[in-house]
């Protein structure tokens, strides 16, 4: 029965998972005027993205003239503002096979205003880049973002008239080193007016659009956002992870300029279909309902800064994410260490309740969680080494060339992490260290090895890792004996993960709390209704909770993964043990463990395969040939 409800609840989490990361369907030309239209945006796409277009290209120029009289025909008072590109920029342009003069072209923002009818209050920016690297039409990045200001321009304009100004600034020499935005916000008497940005990025060429960073201080632009972006076709996918990860990336966008002023905004990006960023993009590959997504959030959310009677200023931090990508659930920082000290209380009420009615010993919840220590150390074993099966680990990419190949093999890495996590999970709820705890070590030890080989003799944490799921595989003493121990030992792990991340860093925090809060409300609950784990209604209630729960981790597993699975695929370790937390008390029973054992070396297996079927799938380009008498 139990694995009945097991493999029910993770058939419903993976449906309405991925039912929430499908884009809106692309609204036609004969849409409303004051809605937006992805076909009538990709009028403009096709126009710009005829042919690669960097800076000081012939094809630059034809894309800047297109612009300007795009500009002027929406309405707008057009200007322009010139500046020189940086050294570094020039060199950065020659490596990337752009014009090896490039030092003395320079960058061009275009500028366009729709003035309101108070001038006098903060002005509003949709921001966007048009230049493009060297090999790429650009069509995704950042042409769809160009496309989609412009469409969004028209729709403001036909819902009437606003207070405050709309400043439209397609920034130049982006991909070169956001030389275009310094130049602006380095000295554009525009600049000071601006009170807000909303700015539109893309690394790859559909998915759903996800708000990955705002200013600093954001609790007032995201209950702004939350509730613009809920209006908006798909509705939202944005979480204070994203945010807290990006702003420590060395990397950034044009948006990072204004907001290192202090500036509040938004920055939207979609980041799926990978294998076009910087690669062969044209219009007609382009995601039409990623456009519909990023345009229509861009819209409703410029629509309501422009019409708000105080723009949102900077204040504090706020904790948030989405909801199934229809709502944003935010909360003050502060409130983590509440929802915790809920999530104790419920636990150790559901303990109490167990213990006395289902003879739960703290020995045993503690070997609960040494499960959950050993999904985790054998999970950063396996998902590294599965993943190094797909090709070199991105820092090791010797070339840009190689670097956007691993991106083109990004999905396979994603589905083998998937399917290898998926396989970790099994062997708990099988029983980790029974009958086959030898086969288990011995598969950790050769992909601790294969790890380190491919990956490079450098990752303390792998070799960590391995050893503490190599030891713990070995010791068959140490695996949970009863249902109760397993979960509320994995519940007590989460919500120590969830207590160092209130501490270090609580924008992160309700990655842990929130699933921990549901799993310790679903094992009281089932406590009191029934003890023993073993009713109908009980087992009922637990699956409600994990499909729920794993609707939510599918959905927030997928950006996720797209945005940092590359150099950290163990990253799916962490959201696998969450859906492990919520489906631990539906483990099958004791009689199919070896099967099931089995059946999870199989999807370790196949994971595997997979992974390494992305160097067939996405070859990496060939070494050109040695020039005569060089020997290469």
């Amino acid at each position: 029965m139990r694995l009945f409800w097991l493999v029910g609840s993770l058939a419903l989490a993976l449906l309405v998972g991925v039912l929430s990361l499908q884009v809106p369907a692309p609204a036609g030309v004969n849409a409303p005027a004051t809605a937006f239209s992805a076909e009538r945006a990709m009028a403009d796409v096709r126009a710009i993205a005829q042919r690669p277009h960097p800076v000081g290209s012939a094809d630059h120029g034809r894309v800047r003239l297109y612009l300007q009289q795009r500009m002027s025909d929406l309405g707008l008072q057009v200007s322009t503002q010139s500046g020189p590109i940086s050294r570094g920029s020039a060199r950065y342009l020659r490596r990337m096979g752009g014009d090896p003069e490039a030092a003395a072209f320079t960058a061009t923002n275009l500028i366009g205003v729709l003035p309101g009818r108070n001038p006098a209050l903060p002005a509003v920016a949709l921001m966007a880049h048009y230049d493009t690297v060297p090999m790429s039409a650009g069509a995704a990045d950042d042409s769809a973002g160009v496309a989609a200001i412009l469409e969004t321009a028209r729709a403001i304009q036909a819902r009437g008239p606003a207070d405050r100004t709309l400043v439209i600034l397609f920034t130049d020499a982006e991909e070169i080193g956001l030389d275009g935005a310094r130049i602006f916000w380095g000295g554009h008497p525009l600049r000071d007016r601006i009170g807000a940005v909303v700015n539109l990025e893309a690394r790859g060429g559909g998915g759903r659009a996800m708000m990955f960073e705002t200013g600093r201080g954001n609790a007032e632009t995201i209950a702004l956002f939350g509730e613009a972006g809920a209006r908006a076709d798909g509705g939202v996918t944005a979480n204070s992870l994203a945010g807290f990860v990006y702003e420590r990336m060395p990397n950034g966008t044009d948006f990072t300029i204004p907001k290192d002023r202090g500036v509040q905004g938004l920055n939207l990006a979609f980041i799926g279909r990978p294998a076009q960023y910087h690669g062969d993009s044209p219009p007609d590959m382009l995601d039409r309902g990623a456009v519909q997504h990023i345009g229509s959030q861009a819209l409703e959310s410029a629509d309501a800064l422009l019409r708000a009677g105080v723009l949102p200023a900077r204040t504090a931090n706020t904790v948030y994410a989405d909801l199934f990508g229809r709502t944003i659930i935010s909360h003050p920082p502060a409130a983590g260490w509440g929802l915790l000290a809920l999530a104790l209380v419920l636990l150790g009420g559901a303990a109490w309740r167990a213990q006395a009615r289902a003879g739960l010993t703290l020995a045993d919840a503690g070997r609960g969680a040494l499960d959950g220590v050993w999904f985790v150390a054998a999970g950063l074993v396996l998902t590294q080494a599965v993943r190094t099966l797909a090709g070199p680990m991105s820092g090791r990419a010797d070339s840009a060339e190689a670097y956007y190949t691993l991106l083109g093999r990004l999905p396979w890495m994603e589905a083998g992490a998937a399917l290898t996590v998926l396989a970790l999970a099994m062997a708990v709820l099988g029983g980790r260290t029974r009958p086959d705890r030898r086969i288990t070590a011995l598969a950790l030890a050769a992909g601790g090895v294969v790890a380190l080989v491919l990956g490079g003799f450098n990752n303390p944490v792998v070799i960590v890792a391995a050893l503490v799921a190599i030891g713990l595989s070995l010791a068959p003493g140490l695996a949970a004996r009863t249902v109760w121990g397993g979960w509320i030992g994995l519940i007590g792990l989460v919500l120590v993960f969830g207590l160092a991340a209130q501490a270090a860093a609580p924008e992160t925090a309700f990655l842990f709390l929130w699933p921990g809060l549901l799993a310790a409300v679903a094992a009281a609950l089932a406590s009191l209704v029934d003890p023993g784990l073993t009713r109908v209604r009980s087992l009922v209630l637990i699956a409600v909770a994990a499909a729920a729960g794993g609707a939510w981790l599918v959905g927030l597993s997928h950006p996720v993964f797209l945005g940092i699975g590359m150099d950290m695929p163990g990253v799916l370790v962490l959201l696998g043990l969450l859906g492990l937390m919520l489906v631990r008390p539906l483990a099958p029973e004791r009689g199919a463990a070896r099967p099931w054992l089995m059946a999870a070396l199989a999807v370790l297996a196949l994971g595997a395969a997979v992974s390494a079927g992305a160097r067939i799938a996405e070859p990496m380009p060939a070494e050109p040939p040695a020039a005569e008498g060089n020997p290469g």
